[in-house]
Parts: C-alpha cells; sequence; structure tokens
C-alpha cells in the first residue's frame, strides 16, 4: 500500500507530503485546488508519462518520492526480476525527478533505476482508475489472467500442467530445429563440434590441473630462493654450533642434577622435548631440500600449458570443469547431429504426443472459463445495475483459437488457445464492445469499480485509485459507488478523488487540497483532516455552505452512519 507522497515542485506544488490510510483515502478540494496534479504526481513516480513543462515555475527539477508498504508475493517476484533487492521491513521507496533539460533521474530503493524498471514495477503497486493508459483493465492482455484468478484453483492447477508441458514442448522443438535445419548450416556445426570436441580432448586436461601447474610455477621462478633458503635453515638447526649442539649441551647440564629436585627434572624434560621437535623439523628441512629435483627448464613448458588452458578458458568457460562439460555437451549435440535422422523420428513422435496433451489441457482450460465466465458476466452485470446503470451488459468473450501453424501444429500460448476480452454496452439497444471504446468516463469508470468489486479477492495490485468516478451521478448512486469502494478497501487500499458528500462521508481518512497565495505566488496545499473538519467538509460537498449548522448536522449524521 501507499504509505506517504512527497511531492516537490510539480505544478503548483512548492512542497506537500500526504499520508495515507491502508483502508479508504479520499481527496477533495475546490475545482482547480490540484487533486489532479496529486494523481498525476503519484502517475509519475509509477513511471508514467511527463515532462519538463510539469515543473514549478522558477525551479530547476521537480521530484515525487513514494513511499510503500509492500507484503505481496507479486510485488516480491517483480522486485526479484528486476534485480532489487526486498527491504527486509517490506518498505519500498520509488523516486523520479524530471530535470528542465528533460533528464528523468530514477530509484528504486535508492537504486539508479531505468524508467522502465520504474514502470515494471509501478503496474504491480497501483491502478489508476480515470486515466486510460494507466489502467490494467485497459490492457487486454489482463483479462484473461482475472479470469482465471476467478476460476479458481481448479483450473489453476491444470493451467500449471499445461505450462510445464508447454516448456517440454518447446524444448523438444527447439532440439528438432537443430536437427532439421538448412543441410548446409548442419554441415557446419558438424565440422565446428568436431574441431571443439578435438582441441578439448586433445588438451588431456585433468580436474585442479591449473592450479597445480601454478604452484610449480611459482616453485621453479623462486628456485635459487628456496634452496637457499633451505639450506640457510638447516645449517642453523643441525650444523656444528647449532641450535641442536646447544640444546644437546643443555640436556647433559641438567642430566648431573636432575636428582637433586623434581623443577630441575622437569626442566630437562622440556628441554628433551625441544631437542626432539627440533630435531624433526631439522629432518623435515632435509628432506625438503633433499626432493628439490626440479628441472629449471620445465618452467617454459608450464607456462605454455598455463597459456593453453587459459586460452581454452576463454573459450569453453571459467573453470577446467566448464571445459570439461562443455565438451561432454558438445559431444550430445554432435551425436544428435550425426544421428539426425533417428533424432528427427524420436523427437516428432514425441512433439505429436506432446500436442495432443497440450489440446486436451486447453479443452479443459476452455471449458473451466467458459463457466467462470457465465458467473462472472452475471455478478458484474448486477453490480453495474446496483450502479445505477439499469441498462448495462457485461459478457467476457472467449474465444478457442484452432488454427493450425507451419509445423502442422495448435499455436500454443502461454495460456492456452484461448483469446479473452471484456466487453460492455452501457446503454439499453447498443452492442457490447471492448473497454477502451466506453466514451464516458464515468460510465468507464463505474465499469472498472464493478469489475473490481467483483475481483477484489483475486486482483493482486494491492492500491486502486479512482480519479472522479462520480462524474455524472449523484443521489443514490454516489452513495452506492462509496459503499462499493468501501467494500474493496477491506481488500485493496483505495484512494478516491471525489466532488460529492456521499463518498467522502464514508471514507476512513480524508485529505482536503486548497489552492493559496504565499508572497505572490499561487501554491497547493494538503491537509489531512479531523472529524470536526471532515464535517465542515462533507458539509461544503453538500451545499456550498460549510457553516450553515443544519448542512453540519446532516454531514455528521452522513459520517456517523459509517463509524
Amino acid at each position: 500500500m501507499l504509505v506517504q507522497l512527497n511531492i516537490k515542485n510539480i505544478a503548483l506544488i512548492d512542497y506537500i507530503s500526504i499520508e495515507f490510510k491502508p483502508n479508504m483515502n479520499c481527496l477533495t478540494g475546490e475545482t482547480g485546488a490540484g487533486k489532479s496534479i496529486i494523481i498525476d504526481s503519484i502517475g509519475c513516480v509509477l513511471g508514467g508519462r511527463t515532462s519538463r513543462d510539469t515543473i514549478r515555475t522558477g525551479a530547476d527539477s521537480g521530484s515525487v518520492e513514494a513511499v510503500f508498504y509492500v507484503n505481496e508475493p507479486l510485488v516480491s517476484e517483480k522486485l526479484k526480476d528486476l534485480g532489487i533487492e526486498e527491504e527486509e521491513d517490506h518498505t519500498l521507496l520509488l523516486f523520479r525527478e524530471i530535470t528542465s533539460s528533460g533528464r528523468n533521474i530514477c530509484r528504486i530503493n535508492g537504486r539508479i533505476v531505468t524508467l522502465s524498471m520504474l514502470r515494471e514495477i509501478g503496474e504491480v503497486l497501483i491502478d489508476i482508475h480515470g486515466q486510460h493508459d494507466n489502467q490494467s483493465l485497459m490492457r487486454v492482455n489482463s483479462h484473461i489472467l482475472l479470469l482465471d484468478m476467478y476460476a479458481g484453483d481448479k483450473l489453476g492447477k491444470v493451467l500449471a500442467e499445461y505450462g510445464e508441458k508447454l516448456s517440454k514442448f518447446k524444448e523438444v522443438h527447439n532440439a528438432l530445429d537443430r536437427l532439421a535445419g538448412d543441410p548446409k548450416e548442419r554441415e557446419r556445426t558438424i565440422d565446428l563440434l568436431k574441431y571443439q570436441i578435438d582441441e578439448i580432448e586433445s588438451a588431456r586436461l585433468h580436474a585442479n590441473e591449473d592450479e597445480e601447474l601454478r604452484i610449480k610455477k611459482n616453485v621453479l621462478s623462486n628456485m635459487e630462493r628456496i634452496v637457499t633458503s633451505l639450506n640457510d635453515a638447516y645449517v642453523d638447526l643441525k650444523a656444528e654450533n647449532s641450535v641442536l649442539d646447544k640444546l644437546e649441551n643443555a640436556m647433559h647440564a641438567m642430566s648431573r642434577i636432575e636428582g637433586l629436585g623434581e623443577g630441575y627434572k622437569e626442566i630437562l624434560s622440556r628441554i628433551e622435548a625441544v631437542f626432539y621437535e627440533v630435531e624433526d623439523i631439522a629432518n623435515a628441512v632435509r628432506n625438503e631440500k633433499d626432493n628439490m629435483d626440479l628441472d629449471m627448464s620445465e618452467l617454459d613448458s608450464i607456462e605454455e600449458r598455463l597459456d593453453m588452458i587459459n586460452r581454452l578458458k576463454r573459450k569453453y568457460g571459467g573453470t577446467i570443469e566448464d571445459i570439461l562439460r562443455y565438451r561432454d555437451v558438445a559431444q550430445e549435440k554432435l551425436n544428435e547431429l550425426l544421428d539426425s535422422e533417428y533424432m528427427i523420428e524420436k523427437y516428432t513422435k514425441e512433439m505429436d504426443k506432446l500436442a495432443e496433451e497440450l489440446f486436451e489441457l486447453c479443452k479443459k482450460l476452455d471449458e473451466s472459463r467458459r463457466s467462470a465466465a457465465v458467473d462472472l458476466s452475471e455478478k458484474i452485470a448486477a453490480q453495474l445495475h446496483d450502479l445505477e446503470m439499469k441498462n448495462a451488459t457485461f459478457e467476457v468473450k472467449i474465444d478457442f483459437d484452432e488454427s493450425i501453424n507451419e509445423l502442422g501444429y495448435p499455436n500454443f500460448k502461454k495460456n492456452g488457445l484461448n483469446d479473452v476480452e471484456f466487453l460492455v454496452s452501457a446503454n439499453l439497444g447498443e452492442p457490447t464492445k471492448p473497454l477502451a471504446r466506453i466514451a464516458s468516463g464515468g460510465e468507464l469508470s463505474r465499469i472498472m469499480l464493478a469489475i473490481k468489486t467483483i475481483l477484489a479477492d483475486v486482483d493482486n495490485i494491492p492500491t486502486l485509485i479512482f480519479d472522479e468516478i462520480d462524474i455524472g451521478i449523484s443521489g443514490q448512486a454516489a452513495r452506492k459507488v462509496g459503499e462499493k469502494m468501501k467494500l474493496i478497501s477491506k481488500k485493496h487500499q483505495v484512494i478516491c478523488v471525489t466532488h460529492l458528500a456521499q463518498i467522502a462521508a464514508i471514507a476512513d481518512n480524508n485529505v482536503y487540497i486548497s489552492k493559496t497565495t504565499v508572497k505572490d505566488k499561487t501554491v497547493t496545499e494538503a491537509k489531512t483532516l479531523g472529524f470536526e473538519e471532515k464535517v465542515e467538509e462533507v458539509g461544503r460537498l453538500l451545499d456550498g455552505n460549510a457553516e450553515n449548522e443544519i448542512t453540519k448536522a446532516h454531514a455528521r449524521k452522513m459520517i456517523e452512519e459509517y463509524i
């Protein structure tokens, strides 16, 4: 949900900060006060279209910052896809700055991102209704997803099975493409694979060989220093008048008095232990020295071997294991190509079998969708009637694509063979038509509200914004619109812009947008209303007079009805 919105130097706004609540939030104010600027700013920080003309006159840049609390799998998955780490406290910060040069600076959780990335995350955070280009329901490809969510787990299980088989179908298809392609290209591929396999095989690599060679190279490169150091160490430890000689003299000295006290005996024992340890070390040094039989002429061959291994790494993988793995995969591909006739027959049979299974699953999906569509259409139509669109009809149009592609298979898509589109007729006698062709903004908004009411339990977008959906309605219809939004706000955060008292009275959080003059400049301001201030604002919306006691009493009664 949207927790806080900070706007700086946008249109008439110097700086405002608005806090939102989880349920139903309502923005009201005089016409031209700047309510649309607030909604446009939200669209801006979600990656929507804007321009440098939106920057406040006299400022070099304008910015919008939105703080969200997100705990929805859909949002988490999108953040993961974008490579953005989710905060432990589930806070998500979006930021966008527009400069006078036209440059956009976008950030998600402080990280610089592209505008398209901001738009991608925005699409799963907020749905703005009232601006056609920002509505998920205006995107036809979202209709099948919403219908499937409404249809529930039964369809979901079939769709999951379909997805697995479709992945396998594509995998086999790609393998078949490699075999059944252009004969000349096939021969070139065979020659290349043979060359690569031979190059790797002739190298006779073994695991960790490069590390062993690097160690050996290091020893050879430092041979003189190693031999000198070992000799010096051995002389100091075991030659005449060495550490061992001195320790042996000390042992003889202490042995003469060991019987005169326990302390002397203990000292002797400790000297003996040191003596034998040093003697052991001296022998180890001597063994290292004796084993230094490396031939300095090997250094050149080691360097050549390492150069060859590094060259193979650049071509086939970062480690020897990667190179050998590449060889194994190349060998499999080569075997397929060399035995292509048999493999083509095998893959073709496998594709035929998978296509039959996929087609049966598509028919099951089609059946489930058509059943769900009837129920969904009836429920949405009932909602439209409840919203005083008495003559409205709603239809879920479902097509089943039985066309065959050039390979002789159906055109299997991600969600099956169905195309789904929501159609509406707002007036008696008019045919149903796509949502995008609904002319009236008020009608479109109420249609969206009806759909959202039914899909509230399955729609994953956490925040819904309804921008002036009260256009052209009043009285009972306005009350119904408010009640629908209130119902939706139990499942989603709702932010609405309204001119109607019936809707403002129902809201849990009311924000008043006003326009005032400060130092010869017109500025837009925002204020969260307390209870008595809300009473006055609802009264103003009722008859334009917030001071009339009768009006205030009516407003208070309207508000208290929903507390």
